[in-house]
Order: C-alpha cells, then sequence, then structure tokens
C-alpha cells in the first residue's frame, strides 16, 4: 500500500523536520528548493509550523510552504493539513495549518507542540496509517 508522503517546512532550528523523520513515511523538507519547486504526483500531506511575533501584519505561513501551493497540481492533491505550533504564541498557535486547511477546504489531521511528544509521534503515525488505508479503497 502506498504511504502518503509528508511535504514540510523547517526551519534551522529543526523541530518539525525531527518529527516529520520519526514518522516512518517519504517525508520532503520544503526549505530545500528541489523539493519547494516539485510537483506531486499523487495525494500528499502539509506540515507545517506557525510563527508568529505578535506583529498582526506579520504572516503565520512560512514563505515556502505558500511557494509550494502555488502549483494548482499540489493544492489540488493535498488530502490533509498537520500543524507544529507554540502555545506562546496564543491565539496564533497553529494558525498557519488552520488557515491553510480552512482555505483549502482539507481537515487538519493533527497538531502538535514544537517537536512533538513520542505519543505525538505514534498518534500521528497512527492517523497517517488510517489516511493510507482510506486513500487506497477509494474509487479511482
Amino acid at each position: 500500500m502506498r504511504q502518503t508522503p509528508v511535504y514540510y517546512y523547517s526551519s534551522a532550528s529543526g523541530l518539525v523536520r525531527a518529527f516529520a523523520e520519526r514518522l516512518g513515511r517519504p517525508a520532503f523538507n520544503l526549505a530545500e528548493r528541489e523539493h519547494r519547486r516539485s510537483e506531486v504526483d499523487g495525494p500528499w500531506v502539509l506540515l507545517t509550523p506557525s510563527y508568529k511575533t505578535g506583529n498582526e501584519a506579520n504572516d503565520t505561513i512560512p514563505e515556502a510552504v505558500r511557494r509550494f501551493l502555488r502549483s494548482a497540481a499540489n493544492r489540488r492533491r493535498l488530502v490533509g493539513v498537520m500543524g507544529s505550533g507554540n502555545r506562546n504564541f496564543g491565539r496564533y498557535y497553529q494558525h498557519a495549518a488552520r488557515e491553510i486547511a480552512a482555505r483549502s477546504g482539507r481537515p487538519v489531521l493533527f497538531e502538535f507542540e514544537l517537536s512533538g511528544t513520542p505519543w505525538d509521534v505514534q498518534e500521528c503515525r497512527r492517523i497517517l496509517a488510517e489516511l493510507d488505508d482510506a486513500l487506497a479503497r477509494r474509487p479511482r
């Protein structure tokens, strides 16, 4: 069965990358130009952090994620969104994932703080395995 790949953005801190790499499935870092400029060939999941400095004018969605989503094919094949956040951001916690999900009409599949806990990784793996199964059963 095909494992739905995760495309993620991770800054220099590496927190999101650490989480994505523990999922045990194909994962591609949108901080890398080759991935950011690619088009997916099937269903995929976005994992994005939210950034907010307290300035209302600052956006929470990383620019690399915005660029990747400019592709109509990538937007069409997106099946779900996951978010990493920091509760210190208050009302902006998980804002990027929630905003992308709302704009795209796709569900938020999972949210976690910073690089996640072992439970977060296990739960996210379970959710993604269920997604893989559902996608494999859908008519083509």
